[in-house]
């Protein structure tokens, strides 16, 4: 049964070009999301992926009920989101973490029971579930501390506390480990884990493409408003047609030129130039092509241009970033065609 489900959404916002007080005054309409289609299982752990501004803001924001669709459907297990949103509320939690939506001046226990008002726990609850919160994420000795003198790992550990204090049926985690030096992260990773495997629904938003492959059981890519892939890791791959990846050390300062020469090929999705000491380093995103097809393009590539000096080649499987990656470039390609 379906947890989340968007139908043919959309969302249009007036956009105000030229001064406001001048008669060049024009409003224009951009469209955030043109006809989104999502279906998330029950106790899926599904992640949204997507570069800035192509969307996944916007997203959540709807699914939230802090937006409401210019058109289409959306119903959050069962309920229609526009016309129920008290009932979806008291069914939803969301994580957006880092340092505000919390009170500094406050306990962490403060925190929570403040919040447990608001969601109008009752008062023979609250201290049961503030408690086994703070047990869970491991905030048990910290509970009568200020927030400011917590860390953001402990405040992002808060965040999702608060998040949970109603027991909500699907939780909307947005980007919940940004900014987290990597051992905070992981305890944030493992949290999720233990969040899914006991039945709760998550929608993950993430820039870390290593996370989303990690936690995630689906996943789709937003770019311009639109799902322009879904599915796992590997379908990802067999829809962006990825191909291997190939790692370049070059010195003699024609790298930028076999950049080029490079990308004038079909079958190369992009070129990327990194300078390192005395040299330089090029990354080269096949698709569809065989490892011994990809080391010949680059070699004779950079045999034809006398100014590049190959020193070392290297070759991988495609990781999801890497898909990622094919997947938007050729959407904005399709876009600009």
């Amino acid at each position: 049964m379906s947890a989340i489900v968007m139908r043919d959404v959309r969302r249009a916002f007036d956009v105000v070009k030229g001064s406001a007080w001048r008669m060049n005054r024009r409003v224009q309409q951009f469209e955030a999301l043109r006809g989104v289609n999502l279906d998330v299982s029950k106790g899926e752990l599904f992640g949204l992926l997507g570069p800035n501004g192509a969307g996944k803001t916007t997203t959540i924001k709807i699914l939230t009920t802090l937006l409401v669709p210019t058109s289409g459907e959306v119903y959050l297990n069962g309920l229609d989101s526009v016309r129920n949103p008290d009932q979806v509320r008291s069914r939803i939690g969301y994580v957006f973490g880092g340092d505000k939506g919390l009170y500094d001046r406050l306990s962490a226990r403060d925190n929570l029971r403040y919040f447990a008002n608001l969601y109008r726990i009752a008062p023979g609850q609250q201290r049961r579930r503030i408690n086994e919160l703070l047990e869970m994420l491991s905030l048990t000795d910290r509970q009568n501390d200020r927030v400011e003198t917590f860390s953001r790992g402990m405040k992002q550990r808060l965040h999702i506390a608060r998040g949970l204090l109603h027991d909500p049926d699907i939780i909307y985690l947005d980007e919940p480990t940004n900014g987290l030096d990597p051992l905070a992260a992981r305890d944030v990773r493992d949290i999720v884990r233990r969040l899914k495997h006991s039945g709760k629904t998550i929608l993950l938003t993430t820039h870390y493409m290593f996370e989303a492959e990690d936690l995630c059981d689906r996943l789709a890519v937003i770019e311009g408003g639109r799902i322009i892939a879904e599915g796992t890791s590997k379908d990802l791959g067999a829809l962006a047609n990825a191909g291997p990846v190939v790692r370049a050390e070059v010195s003699g300062g024609g790298a930028q030129a076999l950049c080029r020469a490079l990308e004038d090929r079909a079958d190369v999705v992009n070129c990327h130039l990194e300078p390192l000491s005395g040299r330089e380093l090029v990354t080269i995103r096949f698709a569809a092509q065989t490892e011994v097809e990809a080391s010949r393009v680059v070699g004779e590539a950079a045999a034809a241009d006398t100014g590049v000096k190959l020193l070392d080649l290297q070759l991988r499987e495609p990781t999801l970033e890497d898909k990622y990656v094919t997947l938007v470039s050729q959407s904005r390609d399709k876009e600009s065609a």
